[in-house]
């Protein structure tokens, strides 16, 4: 049996002399180093998983690497960011990466603190989903650390790397699929935050302004702003449906907006969409359920995911310019938004 450390801790030492080859070769694996056999890297993975050796963060800090990734959210409750991470599980699974996460609740002084934090553990990138950050102080962020954003539009920016779905071009698929259908007065429920270019509800703002204007609906134009709680979002929804010009559809920026909506059209004896057509964005795994059967606009959640932490290595290892994905977006249609009764 290879031998321990007094404290009884498994080394790097302990594993070299398990697999019966030299400290240098484990270093090397450990490393992801260029040059090393796959019989090689077996051999030593195999030892470290027998003794189950943890390499000391600290340790490969002064290596250069911890094989750490901050990955910082603005919410745990919204499905479509399980999408996201299933993605990045999806890039990261044959690499040494394992992930941390931070949830900033929407709060741009959470969001700093916690990349504050994230860089005083010297992890090697970060990863945002949605900040609400202006874009200086991104760019400011990816001067400190690399940096791979989801949902924030700053194509001009060298420094860090974004995977989106095109926002503008979704709404604008909404529009038409509902204008197609017979509805005229479309209001679009989104998120109470300060304007910002960067944000996706403001690129969704402005396809959804756009596509009602390229239909001859500019005189419905109606975009109506809620924070981002069960609360907030059903009193705005209840007071929209309960107004005397109710609207014919409801476009709501995100999947969870959208069913807010569907039961509050429910408790108000509204069928949907016999009374209401309601449109989400995210096609998330609640809408395709029968009770739901919501059109929404699919992104490609895992997709993003994956690409975004593709990028992030990209730049950890090195890579200077900035890459900037974006996927084309998707509506899938239900039942949610069928033709309205003439």
């Amino acid at each position: 049996m290879a031998p321990t450390t007094k404290t009884g801790r498994v080394t790097i030492k302990t594993v070299a002399a398990d697999a019966g080859v030299s400290v240098a070769a484990v270093s090397k694996v450990l490393r992801d180093a260029y040059g090393v056999s796959d019989a090689l890297r077996a051999r030593v993975q195999a030892s470290m998983e027998k003794l189950n050796y943890r390499p000391h963060a600290g340790a490969r800090a002064m290596r250069g690497r911890t094989y750490t990734l901050g990955i910082l959210l603005p919410d745990m409750r919204n499905p479509f960011f399980a999408d996201i991470l299933a993605g990045v599980n999806e890039a990261l699974e044959r690499t040494q990466y394992q992930t941390m996460i931070g949830v900033s609740r929407s709060a741009e002084t959470i969001e700093m603190s916690l990349i504050d934090s994230m860089i005083d553990r010297q992890m090697d990138g970060l990863l945002m989903i949605g900040p609400r950050m202006p874009p200086e102080t991104a760019e400011s962020v990816s001067t400190r650390i690399p940096t791979a954003v989801v949902g924030y539009h700053v194509p001009q920016l060298a420094t860090l790397d974004t995977a989106n779905n095109d926002d503008v071009a979704g709404a604008a698929q909404v529009v038409r699929h509902l204008a197609a259908n017979g509805y005229r007065r479309i209001t679009m429920v989104t998120l109470a935050v300060p304007t910002k270019n960067v944000v996706v509800t403001v690129q969704r703002e402005r396809g959804y302004r756009e596509a009602m204007k390229e239909r001859g609906l500019s005189q419905h134009i109606n975009i109506v702003p809620a924070d981002q709680t069960a609360r907030e979002v059903q009193t705005v929804v209840r007071h929209l449906l309960e107004s005397r010009h109710r609207p014919e559809a409801l476009f709501c920026w995100t999947d969870m907006v959208a069913l807010h909506a569907l039961s509050v059209a429910k408790d108000l004896g509204l069928s949907v969409p016999g009374d209401l057509a309601i449109v989400g964005y995210d096609n998330t795994i609640y809408c395709d359920l029968a009770q739901n059967s919501l059109t929404s606009v699919d992104q490609s959640g895992q997709v993003l995911g994956l690409q975004a932490a593709r990028l992030l290595i990209e730049r950890i290892d090195g890579r200077q310019q900035g890459d900037h994905f974006v996927v084309s977006p998707r509506l899938v249609v239900r039942g949610s938004s069928r033709p309205r009764p003439s």
